[in-house]
């Protein structure tokens, strides 16, 4: 604004100059020396004001050109950590991520079929913008490289604490595991027991209540040296035999089958297991027996429970006759069986039965009671043909029936009550030490029935002596081959072999 102001002054002189109206001779002579000193000093005021200009263009143009080459040669970087210590500066964070792919990818190559983890301290980043930036990503590359550390990721089966294999990975471990129970899951029927199968029972149900390792079993994921990896075949192997070496033995002239369980030191119980074919201890020089004895690393056990249904044998009420010699009847109004549920549970290791117990009963349908005429003519130890319980307070432990390959031709009972008792009034027909039996007494109780009394450790009757229904005859004990203190009982009709529990109420 202020030049523009200037030039219309100087038009106003150059009007007095020239004559212009309203100004004097004297007046013009002094405007012509002001016009001439004001032309001077614009001519010199212009030349500094053009000087200026180009010095303030020059610095403008300098300072936007630096600035511009600063921004240009500033870079963001990055400090690379790894926990509390710097290894370096990288241009880009994308560099470190790609290493640690590219070693990653490299180890897993390595180990196709494994877990494959890099470790180290947390990896950190700070950024910096630096002009004309230094970084080292070599270097921080091959620290980097020192400071992860790769690790093979395996499974350890741990029995009781202790590491007995290493596996891939824990659904390896876990199908093991799994396979091992659901062998004795699934074969559970295969050795049933007594109460089964003795006398045509029907099972109305049957279920499996639990399946568990009698061991602390754990699946742990840990660094591992992959040459320590066992196939799954080797492991179910070790698992289920403790890594024991098969034994064979052949039979020698003479040889039993105690006598070659007492020469092995080991129990009869494992030949017969191991040997199903034998029948009754028949054995013959020439043959072989397999006398390995498992020593598993895992031993399952399951618990099953079961309900039969089971006759109840009826009673028979008797009228006397004289026309009929003691001893013998004669039916007037047959009996009928009755019906019961009866519950067990079954429990089991590695498939063996270890303990068998009746956990219920329930009466279904009652039997009807016969009539019969009997004789009266005295038989002295006549029983009733009714039986009572020959151990008070009683608890079932193992039923009648097969049980280990064999048959179980009584009830196997226990209590904290040690007498035993007869069950009915009869003559003592047998006192001694029976096979298996250990010592045994055999009432006869002169009316088609027998009762024995197995395993005892006292008798206190004598042959031909008569007991009545009731009597102490002798004392509990875990004589002949026997698990510990119980009592076997058997009832025998026409000598053949009856379930007890029929007529025991």
């Amino acid at each position: 604004m202020g030049s523009f102001k200037e030039k219309d002054w100087i038009k106003n002189l150059k009007r007095r100059k020239n004559g212009g109206e309203g100004t004097t001779s004297s007046e013009n002579t002094q405007n012509l020396l002001l016009l001439n000193k004001i032309s001077s000093f614009l001519n010199t005021y212009k030349l500094h004001m053009l000087k200026g200009s180009m010095a303030f263009g020059i610095l403008t143009a300098v300072t936007v050109s630096g600035n511009q080459y600063v921004k240009n040669n500033t870079q963001e970087i990055y400090h690379v950590y790894v926990g509390d210590q710097e290894i370096g500066v990288v241009s880009d964070i994308k560099h470190v991520e790609q290493f640690i792919v590219d070693k990653y990818e490299k180890a897993q190559q390595s180990h196709p079929d494994l877990r494959i983890e890099l470790a180290s301290a947390p990896i950190n980043y700070q950024s910096e913008k630096i002009f004309k930036p230094k970084t080292n990503e070599s270097d921080v590359m091959n620290k980097l490289d020192g400071l992860l550390a790769v690790k093979v990721i395996g499974t350890e089966l741990r029995v009781d604490g202790k590491v007995v294999a290493v596996v891939k990975d824990d659904q390896t471990a876990k199908e093991i595991l799994q396979k091992i129970k659901n062998k004795y899951a699934a074969n559970k029927d295969s050795k049933k027991v007594g109460i089964l199968s003795a006398s045509n029972n029907a099972v109305e149900s049957k279920k499996l209540q639990s399946v568990e390792f009698t061991q602390d079993v754990q699946v742990v994921d840990t660094a591992i040296d992959p040459k320590d990896i066992i196939e799954p075949d080797a492991l179910m192997k070790k698992l289920e035999t403790g890594g024991v070496k098969p034994v064979t033995y052949v039979v020698q002239e003479g040889d039993c089958v105690s006598c070659i369980a007492a020469k092995f030191h080991i129990d009869k119980q494992v030949i017969y297991d191991r040997n199903p074919w034998i029948v009754d201890d028949m054995i013959r020089a020439g043959d072989k027996l397999d006398l390995t004895v498992l020593q598993p690393t895992l031993s399952v056990r399951t618990v099953e429970k079961f309900v039969e249904n089971q006759e109840i044998q009826y009673d028979t009420d008797y009228q006397e006759d004289d026309s009929l010699i003691a001893g013998r009847t004669r039916i007037i109004r047959p009996g009928k069986n009755g019906m019961k549920k009866v519950t067990y549970e079954l429990t089991r290791i590695n498939g063996q039965v270890i303990k068998e117990e009746m956990t219920g009963e329930e009466v279904v349908q009652e039997p009807v009671t016969a009539l019969a005429a009997r004789g009266t003519k005295v038989v002295l130890g006549q029983g009733s043909g009714r039986f009572a319980w020959p151990v008070v307070g009683a608890k079932l432990t193992s039923s009648f029936g097969m049980r280990w390959g064999r048959m179980h031709e009584g009830v196997d009972l226990a209590s904290a009550n040690r007498s035993i008792l007869a069950a009915d009034t009869g003559i003592v027909v047998f006192t001694g030490v029976k096979h298996g039996y250990g010592n045994v007494i055999v009432v006869d109780h002169k009316n088609g029935y027998q009762t024995l009394y197995a395993h005892l450790s006292q008798i206190l009757v004598n042959n031909g002596e008569i007991v009545e229904k009731g009597e102490k005859i002798g004392i509990m004990g875990s004589t002949g081959d026997s698990t510990g203190v119980h009592l076997h009982f058997e009832v025998r009709v026409d000598n053949d072999p009856q379930n007890p529990l029929k007529y025991l109420r």
